[in-house]
Formats: structure tokens, sequence, C-alpha cells
């Protein structure tokens, strides 16, 4: 299958950071499909000699196993083209538009890695040009929009000239092979899912967090901030993996359907839930791996009076018969104490201790995403220290688990996220992609958080650097009897 994959942005740092990488890997795998052309786009004037010496001398940054030897790199380049390109000039679409005509492709994805306001002035173009054909599928990466108005024009013009079926809107962590696993794990097994209900479930903890601060994307954030960045997209997600019904089969509308019932589901905000029950903060200058790093406020293109939020937790439900009354916990930052993203579903106690040290122990099941990728059951067992038992006492129970690492299980089998969604997309996949009802209704649900920020004068709770965040995360955890992970 021959194909074309624009990639708008082509010079930008999404570009040779993330996806000339997972392409490449694509590439040394075998899995990259023949007769395949990647065509960067950008405003500089290059060569594609050119262009091929930049992504060559950007790999040098990625990861060790991830960079390609001379060799590799030099097969792979021959994949490599650019077009030099203002965005705002229909003449240079049709420049465009000749090149992709002239070798006539199976399939034509137009990659958008640029900024969001740059959407529809794109697909306006490309219809123009002719270039919105059956063949064509298009790749919108968040943050789509800034709020629900945003996010429902770039939808209601990518709708005029795209259907539906070619829309791929890519949130990478479903291409966690962890996440998928989770999916694996729910409906795949018959162990967990008659378990997987409010009887069973005393509360689920979703934790992304992140070491670094916002680097030299200081400008960028001071627009989005955590909750746009992470929560609206990356967490709602994981929630919706992990609360929804089996779909009735694996086809992209049987399991979006189902994403869209949780994320109508979720308890509506109210004045006092707004106040108790979401935690926003911003980083202060403190000490990462025995550093000293500077506050959100120091950063370059950051305004010294901000109030940005670079940490968010948050309480919710999903208001239906299998979760009612269950809490899910949310918490994303920057600068935090360590670069980690795990799930957490902490079962209930046993109705009846019987042994020592049982009572309030419960076991949980941990979905580890990043750094580690794999699961964890923790359980309990009888320990050995149960021979100096007296006559007469319960013996005790000593906390023991069962760890799956997908990277010693897997190894080299594992593909990575972007790897595996663009290839999901050069193959018409689009099971791990975001529809536009999705997407709106997400957004629908964080607004609310948004409006009572924009009114509040408190502004973010200051924590430091390293730290967990702001106390105020601890305490509304603590409110319904529980601790975050970490805290346990």
């Amino acid at each position: 299958m021959s194909f074309d994959l624009v990639l708008f942005g082509g010079t930008g740092d999404l570009a040779w950071r993330k996806l000339m990488p997972a392409l490449f890997q694509a590439f040394r795998h075998g899995s990259l499909p023949e007769g395949g052309r990647i065509i960067g786009v950008g405003r500089d004037d290059l060569s594609a000699e050119q262009y091929r010496s930049l992504i060559q001398s950007r790999f040098d940054k990625v990861d060790l196993a991830k960079r390609p030897s001379a060799e590799e790199f030099a097969r792979f380049a021959a994949l490599l083209e650019f077009v030099r390109m203002d965005l705002s000039k229909p003449d240079d679409y049709a420049h465009l538009a000749s090149s992709l005509q002239a070798r006539n492709a199976n399939t034509v994805v137009m990659y958008l890695a640029t900024a969001p306001n740059l959407f529809t002035t794109i697909c306006e173009q490309l219809a123009a040009a002719k270039l919105n054909t059956p063949y064509t599928r298009i790749v919108l990466e968040k943050p789509l929009g800034h709020d629900l108005a945003s996010n429902r024009t770039i939808n209601h013009t990518v709708r005029q000239f795209f259907e539906e079926k070619q829309v791929f809107r890519i949130d990478h962590y479903l291409g966690k092979p962890a996440v998928q696993n989770l999916f694996a794990l729910r409906f795949g097994n018959a162990l967990f899912e008659p378990l997987w209900r409010r009887e069973h479930i005393a509360n689920i903890q979703i934790t992304i967090s992140e070491d670094l601060g916002v680097e030299k994307r200081g400008a960028f954030y001071e627009t989005t901030g955590a909750l746009r960045d992470m929560v609206q997209n990356h967490a709602l997600q994981l929630l919706c993996a992990i609360g929804m019904e089996p779909p009735i089969n694996s086809h992209a509308d049987a399991i979006r359907d189902e994403k869209l019932k949780v994320l109508r589901s979720l308890k509506p905000w109210t004045q006092e839930s707004l106040t108790q029950d979401v935690v926003r903060g911003q980083y202060a200058s403190g000490s990462i791996d025995g550093g000293k790093v500077p506050g959100y406020r120091e950063e370059l293109g950051v305004n010294p009076q901000s109030n940005t939020e670079t940490f968010v937790a948050l309480r919710t439900e999903i208001a239906n018969w299998r979760w009612a009354g269950v809490p899910f916990y949310i918490r994303t930052g920057k600068r935090l104490a360590g670069r980690d993203a795990h799930i957490v579903v902490n079962f209930r106690p046993t109705p009846h201790a019987i042994f020592n040290s049982q009572i309030g122990v419960a076991n949980s099941l941990v979905i580890n995403l990043q750094p580690k990728d794999g699961l964890e059951l923790h359980l309990l067992a009888q320990g050995q220290n149960n021979r100096q038992a007296k006559a007469g006492t319960a013996p005790a129970l000593v906390p023991v688990q069962l760890d799956l690492d997908f990277d010693k299980r897997f190894g080299s089998e594992r593909v990575g996220a972007y790897e595996r969604l663009l290839l999901d997309v050069i193959d018409g996949r689009l099971n791990l992609f975001v529809r536009s009802d999705e997407q709106e209704e997400a957004w629908r649900w964080v607004e609310p958080i948004m409006n009572h920020w924009n009114s509040d004068a408190q502004g973010p709770r200051m924590y430091a650097a390293g730290s967990w965040g702001p106390s105020a995360s601890s305490a509304m955890i603590a409110r319904d009897g529980y601790c975050w992970s970490e805290e346990s």
C-alpha cells in the first residue's frame, strides 16, 4: 500500500521529538508499509537534503535505543522530502497538491502538528486545493481548542470538508501499551470484570506526574495550563477506559460509544464541589535530584504574576449503577517528586477480619504507564513469622505482590504509543482515536472549573518543586478517609 504522510509543522518540536522517532521505529521494525513517503512542511527554505540533515541532527537528542545508525538513517532518509509552505497562501497548497497528485498514493495522511488556531485555516485551504479526497485522512493534535466553543468551531470546520471516519483526533496516552493492556485485562479475561464495580472497589486514583518544569514552553503553557493540557484529554480518557461498560465488539464506534456514556455520567459540578473537590496549584522554586530549580513564575515566557495552574487534583464520581458512590481521584502536575503515570484500583477490605493486621488492609491493582510499564496486583499472604505465633492467636498477614513488567515480558515486541497510532492512521483504524462528541463532552465537563477559577481571586496554591503538590490535595482525598498511593 503506497501512502504519503504530510507533516504540517515538520520542523517543529513534536515532529523531531515524537513523530520522526516513531516513524523511524516503524521503519526499523518493518511495520511501516512499503511505498511510503514522508513530507515535512514548514516555513523554512530547506531543500530535501537539508531537511534530512536537520532530522538526522535531531535524532542525536532522542533516546539512545531509538537512534538510527548511519546506514539505517540513510535508508530511512530516502522516504523524507520537504515542502516550504506559508499556510495562509493558496498557491502553496496548489504546489503541494501537484506533488501529491503526481504520485497518486493510495492513502494521504495530513498530520497537523501545528498550533490549534491554524487547524481551520489548513482544512479550508486543503479543501480549496481539492486535497480533501476520500483517500485523505487528517490527524489533529491536542489541545483541540481552548474551551467548548473553540472546540466546536474547529470540529464544525473539519466536518465541512472531511467525514468523521477521516478524522483522527490523537491522544497518545491511548496508544500506550499499558492502556491497551487495560482493555485486555478488563474485556479479555473473566477474572476482574465481576469485581469491577461499586460493591468491590473503594476508590480509583489516576496520577500523571512530571518532574520537569515547563522548560522552554512557558509562553505556550501560559495559555494552556494543566487542566487543558492533561485533564481534559489524557486523564479523562484514562478514566473512560477504567469506567466504561464492555462494548458489544472491538469496533471503533462501539468502544467510543461506551466512553461517551462515561463522560455524560460524570457528576456535574456545583459551587460546593468546585470549592472542595478541585485543587489547583503552581510550583515555586525547590529542589529536583539535589539541584535547585526555579519557580514557574521565574520561567522564560511566563508572567511574573501568573495564575496559570501547573497542578490539578480533583475528585469526581460516575453517576451510574456500576460506579455510584465510588470516588475517582485525578492528579497531575509539573515539577513533582517524580515522573510517574499510574492508575490505582483500591478494592474494599474483607467484610470480616480473621487474621491479625488485616483490619483496614485491602487489595489493590496498579496499572503502571510510565516510566515503568506493567501491572502490579497487591495481595496479602501469611508470612514466615507465623512460626513463632502464640498458641490460640490468629496468624498475621504480610503484603505481597504479583508484578508483570511488560518490558521484560515482551521486550523488543513492544510498540511505542506514537508508533502504534501512526500505523493505525495509515491503516485507517479509529479505535484509539477520539470522536468529536467525546471531545466536546470532555470540554463541557471541565468548563465549569475554568469559569470558577476565572472568578476566584485566591489563585493557585503554591507548592515546592520536588514535592507532591499542595497539601490541599492530600486534605481533599483524606476527607473520604483515603490517601494518595505514595502516602499509603
